[in-house]
């Protein structure tokens, strides 16, 4: 796939017209034409914390990964991620990495098996806008015979986030309340063929739905016809990852940082490191058994100036011991928050630290994440 970005050329996605109605700043991301806010980041951010916010994430890459069984396709995909895709039930999603030899994080993603039984043999893929033209053909190159890659460019992606969104969406996709945390199902939402899961990047509870491009306009609309919804643009989804605590690609991992480094081991099965067939896994074991050098932390800073992507972190004496990879204000923290990578000597939380923000030196102390709680529904035991 030719990169927009490149030519300087922006695309649009199937929203895009609602959202100049809606009367968003649309803001160039990833190679599309975006909504960054609406009424305001801080409002946005807040409706999403109390209410329900709808997202338009439809420049995320979808695709289906088709085999033969579940066995062979869920293998495929395992020569390229460390998670335990083989074992994954119908239903569910998990959360990986496409790694390089070196164990650096090529991207993350969510995997999902339908739970369907017509379905057996796919794998639903969704992963990140900016890293679709390196991702596909990573993927594809790692097929064996008989396992294939269908890229879904006509399909649409919205999320609905927040408190109010399980309610909200069960009116139109009856059993949508009832559905766990990182479960999927396909369903019709008024009669509209959707695949729905119950997951997101606020932290909050809420649910992606997966629609036809040409019925994207009509379901979002119908969401937002609800007093409890209203349409959140990218400025207050990046706040609410990150008093999630959740990384953004590019910034908070990459290809450089491996799943230790950046704290998110859980990726990493017991049944894939006892195995060590993933790509970087002597790197990966490594750091996992023995400690890596650096890890991404959370901080707290005191005041009320934020810090930004790529300000130095100093130790109480005064030495280079890390950079942030985000940071802002938190609306929900009433605080400065931000996150990045400390040699792990430092890594402590509550260990005093202080960042370098236009030459000021800016105390702040190591802080354990999420900033905020996450939310998730959890079904009742």
């Amino acid at each position: 796939m030719a990169d927009p970005a490149a030519s300087g050329q922006l695309l649009d996605t199937p929203l895009h017209d609602l959202h100049v109605e809606l009367g968003a700043r649309m803001v160039p991301f990833a190679g599309y034409d975006m909504p960054v806010q609406y009424e305001g980041i801080i409002a946005e951010h807040t409706w999403t914390r109390e209410n329900a916010g709808l997202f338009d994430v439809s420049h995320m890459g979808q695709a289906f990964l088709i085999g033969p069984d579940h066995e062979t396709t869920s293998k495929a995909l395992e020569t390229i991620v460390p998670s335990a895709i083989s074992s994954l039930k119908p239903g569910r999603i998990r959360y990986t990495v496409l790694l390089n030899d070196e164990g650096g994080i090529v991207d993350d993603l969510m995997v999902t098996r339908p739970a369907e039984p017509d379905t057996d043999g796919r794998l639903f893929l969704v992963v990140n806008a900016a890293r679709k033209d390196v991702d596909f053909p990573m993927i594809a190159a790692a097929l064996p015979e008989g396992v294939r890659l269908e890229i879904l460019d006509e399909r649409a992606l919205v999320a609905l986030q927040g408190p109010k969104a399980a309610e909200v969406l069960a009116k139109h996709v009856p059993g949508a309340d009832q559905m766990g945390f990182m479960t999927s199902m396909d369903a019709a939402f008024d009669g509209i063929d959707v695949k729905v899961s119950r997951s997101g990047y606020t932290g909050e509870d809420g649910y992606e739905v997966s629609v036809a491009a040409g019925a994207a306009e009509a379901l979002s609309r119908a969401l937002l016809s609800h007093d409890e919804v209203k349409p959140i643009g990218l400025g207050a989804r990046d706040s609410l990852r990150l008093e999630a605590g959740l990384c953004l690609y590019g910034h908070d991992i990459d290809e450089t940082t491996s799943p230790v480094e950046g704290d998110i081991t859980f990726v990493l099965q017991k049944s894939r490191r006892e195995a060590a067939d993933f790509p970087g896994a002597a790197r990966i074991l490594k750091e996992f058994n023995d400690g890596a050098a650096r890890k991404r932390v959370g901080f707290r800073l005191e005041g009320r100036a934020p810090a930004r992507e790529g300000a130095e972190v100093l130790s109480a004496d005064g030495e280079k011991v890390g950079v942030l990879t985000s940071g802002g204000f938190a609306p929900t923290v009433g605080a400065p928050i931000a996150m990045g990578y400390v040699a792990t000597a430092h890594a402590e939380d509550g260990t005093p630290v202080k960042i370098v923000v236009r030459g000021r030196e800016l105390p702040a102390r190591v802080a354990a994440m999420p900033f905020v709680e996450h939310r998730y529904y959890r079904k009742p035991a």
